[in-house]
């Protein structure tokens, strides 16, 4: 289960989706660069688990529109969290980075 609520296009979705329903079109602008078909299967995979509603109003064409559920608001709560907690510590995150691509350059010299 963590698995499945904790993949990039999960917590994306879950994210944009906190700020008010949107339909797919929509959705997928928003998220940035999803695929048709993984945003489709990550929409499903939230209904499934009942994060998302799916309404489909009856109209030519059908308009369909996502939004959270009382649980995907639940959700909503630690995958805000995260992104604060992520935003936060990125400049620490990318010092170790460089750090480390430092290091590895250094051996990857000592080799030749």
């Amino acid at each position: 289960m963590i698995a499945r609520i904790s993949d990039k296009w999960t917590m994306l979705v879950v994210h944009v989706l906190g700020s008010g329903p949107r339909r797919f079109n929509a959705l997928r602008r928003e998220v940035g660069e999803i695929s048709q078909k993984m945003l489709a299967s990550t929409l499903r995979d939230l209904e499934e688990n009942g994060f998302v509603s799916r309404t489909v109003t009856p109209v030519k064409p059908p308009q369909v529109e996502y939004a959270l559920t009382e649980l995907g608001f639940e959700l909503l709560v630690p995958v805000r969290a995260l992104a604060e907690w992520v935003i936060e510590n990125s400049p620490r995150m990318d010092a170790a980075r460089a750090a480390y691509a430092k290091r590895r350059n250094i051996d990857e010299r000592k080799r030749i």
